[in-house]
């Protein structure tokens, strides 16, 4: 996992997003599944619903940074591009009906940061170990 960005990213956003899903059950005890507004974990706005994806999205990532290079390139990758898109359409649906997930402009940032890095880390070259030669 040293040698890989991909893996120890997936790891890491994997074990914090399993964290903050299971946090976010805390705060929305009494909250409809589908609120369009939550309780607050922090600064962030979570319903039941954006716990459970939370959790989903944690698990993902874990399972793959603690899998392979391959599998966490792909996750960080898809992850990140899910993000991408909810952080832009949040811009949107934050204050309509639709919001489903609860979403605020802090959501919505950390969103769009995540998306970058998954993104950026995920479409990157990893690191290969250097070969062992023999020398004569």
């Amino acid at each position: 996992m040293r040698t890989s960005p991909n893996r120890l990213l997936a790891t890491i956003f994997g074990a914090v997003y399993l964290l903050v899903g299971l946090l976010g059950f805390l705060v929305t005890a009494g909250v409809d599944f589908f609120a369009t507004e939550g309780g607050k974990l922090i600064i962030f706005e979570v319903n039941p619903l954006h716990n459970v994806i939370h959790l989903a999205i944690g698990a993902a990532l874990l399972i793959a940074g603690l899998g392979s290079v391959r599998a966490s390139k792909l996750t960080n990758t898809t992850v990140g591009a899910v993000y991408l898109l909810v952080g832009i359409l949040g811009l949107f649906l934050a204050s309509t009906a639709l919001n489903i997930i609860a979403l605020n402009g802090a959501d919505n940032v950390l969103h769009l940061a995540s998306a970058i890095l998954l993104l950026s880390v995920g479409l990157s070259q990893d690191r290969t170990p250097a070969a062992h030669t023999a020398r004569s």
